[in-house]
């Protein structure tokens, strides 16, 4: 870089430094900036446009505009050269502005026609905060180490604002991280709850953007950057026993942290006047720009090892290590995402979870709905505007959040908590009694669990044993495969925690969102409908051998359930019926008990299974319904897909009448049969259930009390007439009728 443009850049910096550090208000800074830039940049206008919502650019300061324009002049992303370079995050430098895609012509300003334009984004890790733009009558493209500057200095803004450095009296920006906020996601978990924000990773926050001393600074990264690798050397040769695929990724992260031009790009941000910090900071948001965008699956992975060692490099720069506190009060997790192990390491202590990614059948899911605390997930933005110890509700139920409320909203939330907490009282109440119709028709509730900490939840929640106990999570948890003596003694433990009550076992349901961190991940084009569950198993029988056989030890002579997941068709049954042949007759050999009753089951969770062979009802012991799998390929909707899942109701008369049609197979063979998943815990779908023949209904355990608070006022032939009422009406679903009738019941 030639050595006036450099020396420019860096009295630039120096200059903005003294500015910044003058006590005046948030206006008066942004209004020096500006001018600042102008005089170094030797150009007629400079321009400081922020975001004031998602879709809107404010004029915030300006040199060389009308000054009445400040705050007055608002464009859209679909606006401008402005609105351009905020919508697509790259530099747009022409000399020829006014026939340039986008441009438009703002007379509100009193601007000239200015032929030169460059807009630069102002970012900081992703968060799009506005745009910076120099403007000139001679029509020219700003030099490669002009832009180069001016990227710096944006940077620089960008740090400035999230410490609050413009706001005051008069101020461009309200202050970061004070004022309340909302965020949008989508239900994962129900329920509510009020806290205090934990985070999972905290933010570094960068004090210095820029340097006194360049020397100092280069030698600061340069020692940062050397800790970073040794660190990662350690992480590779303390993980020499993994698998060839997990080395493959080690030693392609390790290679992206000895790079010799991510560390020349940092060298030359020092060597224009940033800190060490400030320069990762700026590498990392420009490559977030680049390869955020980027539809390649690979390039995506390669910006998330980019953040990981960014942000690791950060953490030894700044001394802000890992979130290693203890948990506030009431501690909600915010977090970008969550793995099961790292999640269970918090344990129960937690009142709610809010992620920015996730999704419904993800791990961290399976754990919150375990625990039964709200969670909240794809809350976009939250773990950049959250801080430690911020108040937060979390509206499970809605999939809202709020972060930082006003009393207004806070009031209403605690009366909603408390009712709440008052219904789930009545409940306790009618704990052991049984779901009894009015009509003397017994229903059988159940819950689902997957970890030991779930089982003392089944005497509380008036549950009759355990209808699903998934078995993945033990699996999941873990860096490597466990052992058959492993799972039995843990399904040992599961059966003795049980006190006697019934405990059905599914078999490893993997694939799709729940990938073993061991095991390859495969790159399907719709896993959900992909090689997973009990197509695995089929296909690599070995884990599924010996976990069948950890299972008939852990039974020690007693009755034993197990089902198989995803069965599709009766062959796929009749196949894993063979291994579970196979792995008593090899029990047997070897001298163990086996169980004295042995009840074999399939989960019902695609249609074809519906319309299998007379054969496979006559074999199979139970069927239980998959209503989770089942509804997203009953209406091809997408469970993941927040656009289309919420179209289709789960009291449908087709899908009712579907699922009436398991029923009557059922019935005609004797089949036991259960439902299982959420619909099962919502108190009117699990009415219309027992309406239409279900006899025994799985869910979570919280939901166990308001489904049979509600199951024992009605009486379920009325129930049944209202609902065949609806369906030949031609309603698009039964819950309106119903609803309206029990308004009247109870």
């Amino acid at each position: 870089m030639p050595e006036r443009v450099e020396s420019e850049s860096r009295k630039l910096l120096g200059r903005l430094r003294n500015a910044l550090a003058e006590s005046s208000e948030g206006q008066a800074r942004l209004d020096k900036v500006v001018e600042l830039i102008a005089s170094s940049m030797r150009t007629e206008v400079c321009s400081i446009y922020l975001f004031r919502d998602a879709e809107t650019l404010e004029l915030c300061a300006t040199e060389g505009l009308q000054a009445e324009a400040v705050h007055q002049t608002r464009l859209r992303l679909t606006e401008g050269l402005v609105g351009r370079t905020a919508r697509e995050r790259r530099v747009i430098n022409t000399a020829d502005a006014p026939n340039a895609r986008g441009f438009r012509y703002m007379a509100e300003t009193g601007e000239e026609r200015y032929s030169s334009f460059c807009g630069i984004p102002i970012q900081r890790l992703g968060d799009a905060l506005g745009v910076l733009v120099v403007q000139s009558k001679a029509a020219r493209e700003f030099s490669p180490d002009e832009v180069y500057a001016l990227e710096v200095v944006a940077m620089v803004i960008a740090e400035m604002t999230e410490l609050g450095a413009f706001v005051g009296e008069g101020a461009a920006l309200s202050a970061r991280h004070t004022q309340p906020h909302l965020f949008r996601g989508s239900i994962a978990q129900e329920g509510a709850s009020e806290g205090h924000v934990f985070l999972h990773e905290p933010r570094v926050v960068v004090t210095n953007p820029i340097s006194d001393d360049p020397d100092i600074e280069l030698a600061r990264l340069r020692d940062g950057v050397e800790t970073l690798r040794v660190g990662l050397d350690d992480l590779l040769s303390g993980n020499a026993n993994t698998d060839a695929e997990q080395k493959k990724v080690f030693e392609s992260y390790r290679m992206f942290a000895n790079s010799r031009s991510w560390l020349r790009r940092m060298e030359a941000d020092v060597e224009n006047g940033l800190s060490a910090e400030a320069a990762v900071e700026k590498e990392q948001s420009l490559a977030r720009a680049r390869l955020s965008a980027a539809g390649d699956a690979y390039m995506r992975e390669r910006l998330s090892d980019l953040d990981d060692l960014s942000n690791r490099l950060l953490r030894i720069l700044t001394g802000q290590g890992a979130n290693t506190g203890e948990l506030p009060d009431n501690p909600i997790l915010v977090a970008r995402n969550i793995g099961p192990g790292e999640l269970l390491e918090y344990g129960k202590a937690l009142k709610g979870i809010v992620l920015e990614e996730g999704s419904v059948g993800s791990h961290a899911t399976i754990v919150a709905r375990a625990w039964a605390i709200p969670l909240v997930i794809n809350a976009k933005g939250i773990t950049r505007e959250a801080l430690n110890g911020d108040n937060i509700l979390v509206d499970g139920d809605q999939g809202i959040v709020h972060l930082r409320p006003d009393d207004d909203v806070q009031k209403a939330f605690k009366d909603k908590i408390a009712m709440q907490t008052r219904a789930q009282e009545r409940y306790a109440s009618i704990r052991e009694m049984p779901a009894e119709t009015k009509d003397g028709t017994i229903i059988s509730l159940q819950m689902n669990a997957g970890l030991m900490a779930d089982l003392p939840s089944l005497d509380g929640s008036g549950a009759e044993g355990v209808g699903l106990f998934r078995t993945e999570l033990q699996f999941l948890v873990r860096n490597q495969m466990p052992k058959r003596g492993e799972l039995s003694a843990l399904y040992t433990r599961v059966l003795d925690a049980a006190n006697g009550k019934p405990v059905a076992f599914r078999t490893l349901d993997i694939g799709s969102d729940k990938v073993l961190p061991y095991m390859k991940a495969n790159d399907e084009p719709n896993p959900a409908m992909g090689w997973r569950a009990i197509r695995v198993g089929l296909d690599k029988p070995g884990v599924l051998r010996m976990q069948l056989q950890a299972l008939i030890r852990a039974a020690n002579g007693g009755p034993l359930s197990v089902m198989f997941p995803f069965i599709a068709q009766y062959d796929e049954f009749k196949q894993a019926k063979s291994e579970m042949d196979k792995a008593m007759d090899r029990e047997k050999i070897l001298g163990h008990p086996l169980p004295s009753k042995l009840r074999v089951g399939a989960m019902l969770e695609t249609p074809s299974l519906a319309f299998a062979p007379d054969a496979f009802f006559e074999e199979v012991d139970f069927i239980s319904v998959g209503g989770n799998d089942l509804k997203q390929f009953f209406f091809a909707a997408d469970r993941e897909n927040e656009r289309v899942r919420k179209r289709y109701d789960t009291l449908n008369p087709a899908f009712l009448l579907f699922l009436q049609g398991v029923v009557e197979r059922c019935k005609r063979y004797g089949t036991q049969l259960s439902f299982c998943g959420e619909d099962a815990g919502r108190p009117v779908e699990a009415l219309c259930f027992a309406a239409i023949g279900f006899r025994t209904l799985s869910m979570r355990p919280a939901s166990v009390g308001p489904v049979k608070h509600l199951l024992r006022r009605v009486d379920l032939t009325e129930v049944r007439d209202i609902i065949d009422g609806s369906i030949a009406a031609g309603d698009p679903s039964v819950r309106r009728a119903v609803a309206d009738w029990l308004v009247y019941q109870v």
